[in-house]
């Protein structure tokens, strides 16, 4: 008896490069003109109508900065819902040095997304690496978890409170596990709290913003390079889960950044697959957090390499897009020359990197399309509350 292969089927099944020769039940984004016609929307509306007639939030980061940048603003404007503050909203940045409050640029970002009737996505409450951890609390030598509590209970507290109830989400902890053992990463916070610190932080977190969803984010992929991260991830969730601390989801940040758009594999799709199945059998939500493509490897043309881009766009959205308990999806920034892998891993010939929707000259390009096609080729979800 032959067989209607799945959406998820079709993509475990398939080639990375989305191979034109089909399987026998499967669809393609071709199919997105039927979807189309039912929602009334074509690729050219805005992307942030095109997932919330699927029940999904889109939105991108924002620096502070780029509210004096008229045609970025306009971009926001016309195709999100949500934004993030790229990193004003992180420690080093509210609070550099001891009894110094910087609110200003989240206050303003705030304030933006008021005025604009955006919803906010709050990142990070506390980024556990100590490379980007203030330098003073690096140094900081604490004598027992209570001096410790005390703390982080008090920037964690003001933070969340300060914002409450507007924003609705909150990466509460970023990037906790260290990729290349798959442990808990060792900061100076961590030294008489242990384990325990990342359960206070939630707690506090819950009680400050009862109503936010609070997120753990980290950066592992499908990459072969993080096959010890993601077991790490995986890990950690569960033991954060068996001991009760109120994590709702896992933010996929959906960097690509040490192999190449173009060998998104069919063993590493399988990979990856596994990896997410596990996240969503744990009860938890997915939010992609921070997507964006890197090219420092790929050939200076810019044909291929949006054409490269695009495809493999295409492909991992399908897939993430097939899962009922992806909520949301946040680009980290909409211009390339603005985005943080311009300095990141640089290429070697000095050519502008094309990590995202939109060009140097504030254009729409390949990845912008794919992302449309693939939102109309979704299918529907209970949204966000």
């Amino acid at each position: 008896m032959k067989r209607n292969l799945s959406r998820r089927d079709c993509l475990a099944i398939g080639t990375a490069a989305a191979a034109t020769t089909l399987l026998p039940g499967c669809t393609t984004g071709s199919a997105s003109s039927a979807i189309t016609a039912s929602t009334g929307l074509a690729a050219d509306a805005p992307l942030r109508d095109l997932a919330a007639a699927k029940g999904l939030r889109f939105g991108s980061a924002m620096a502070a900065r780029q509210l004096q940048d008229a045609q970025y603003k306009q971009i926001i404007l016309n195709e999100c819902s949500t934004i993030v503050a790229e990193n004003e909203h992180k420690w080093y940045t509210i609070n550099p040095a001891p009894g110094v409050w910087n609110w200003a640029p989240a206050d303003a970002l705030v304030e933006f997304a008021k005025a604009e009737d955006l919803t906010m996505r709050g990142h990070a409450l506390l980024w556990h690496r100590a490379q980007y951890s203030p330098g003073w609390i690096n140094d900081r030598e604490f004598t027992s978890a209570a001096e410790t509590e005390a703390f982080v209970g008090n920037y964690v507290s003001q933070v969340a409170s300060r914002y409450h109830p507007f924003l609705y989400a909150w990466d509460v902890v970023n990037e906790a596990i260290d990729d290349q053992t798959g442990e808990f990463r060792q900061t100076s916070l961590l030294d008489k709290m242990g384990e325990e610190l990342i359960d206070f932080c939630f707690a506090t977190a819950r009680e400050n913003t009862p109503d936010a969803r609070l997120v753990y984010n980290d950066f592992m992929s499908w990459e072969d390079t993080s096959a010890v991260h993601r077991a790490g991830v995986l890990r950690f969730l569960e033991r954060l889960l068996k001991r009760g601390v109120p994590v709702q989801g896992l933010g996929l940040q959906s960097h690509s950044n040490y192999e190449m758009p173009d060998e998104y594999t069919r063993e590493k799709q399988r990979n990856w697959v596994a990896f997410v199945d596990e996240v969503v059998g744990m009860g938890l939500e997915i939010y992609i957090t921070e997507f964006d493509v890197n090219d420092t490897r790929m050939t200076p043309d810019i044909a291929y390499r949006d054409e490269a881009m695009a495809s493999y766009t295409r492909d991992y959205f399908d897939l993430m897009l097939s899962y009922p308990q992806l909520k949301e999806i946040l680009i980290w920034g909409m211009v390339d020359d603005q985005n943080w892998l311009q300095g990141f891993l640089p290429r070697e010939d000095g050519v502008l990197k094309r990590p995202t929707l939109y060009d140097e000259h504030y254009q729409p390009k390949p990845m912008r399309t794919a992302i449309a096609e693939a939102l109309l080729a979704a299918p529907e979800r209970a949204p966000l509350g």
